[in-house]
């Protein structure tokens, strides 16, 4: 059983560009932040690593729009990244390895089954997630 649902998100305005996070459990428990320089997928990751810091040694659902995000974790992306010193198929270094690298240690040091990923189109309607892009894309425009 699942302690937390949380749902992430990262915006970008330009790429790169000022950049915002957010993760959500509730309208009411939430955080978001702001790079003056990145990337949407940074910030997808951020908000991802953002929200399993905060809720360490809890099981957790990561709901999320990022299909990168989602499918590393759900298609194993990461044990080969790691099997291959951080290259990707194309043989090529993985983007974002840095955040990647903590996200992974963070999954890995939960255990098994402890931190899920589920994947939910973007702008299809689903409240929790127009509501991290709101807080995300906030944070992107006003740089908090």
């Amino acid at each position: 059983m699942t302690d937390k649902i949380i749902y992430t998100d990262g915006a970008c305005l330009g790429n790169p560009g000022p950049g915002g996070w957010a993760w959500a459990v509730s309208k009411s428990e939430y955080d978001s932040g702001f790079e003056a320089q990145t990337s949407n997928q940074r910030m997808e990751l951020t908000a991802a690593l953002q929200a399993i810091k905060r809720f360490e040694n809890q099981k957790l659902l990561i709901v999320s729009d990022s299909q990168y995000l989602v499918r590393c974790f759900k298609d194993y992306w990461w044990q080969k990244w790691l099997s291959n010193d951080w290259k990707n198929s194309q043989r090529q270094p993985v983007k974002n390895q840095d955040i990647w690298s903590e996200l992974i240690d963070c999954y890995l040091k939960a255990g098994e089954g402890n931190i899920e990923f589920q994947w939910v189109k973007g702008h299809s309607g689903v409240d929790m997630n127009e509501f991290v892009d709101f807080l995300a894309t906030t944070s992107a425009k006003t740089g908090n």
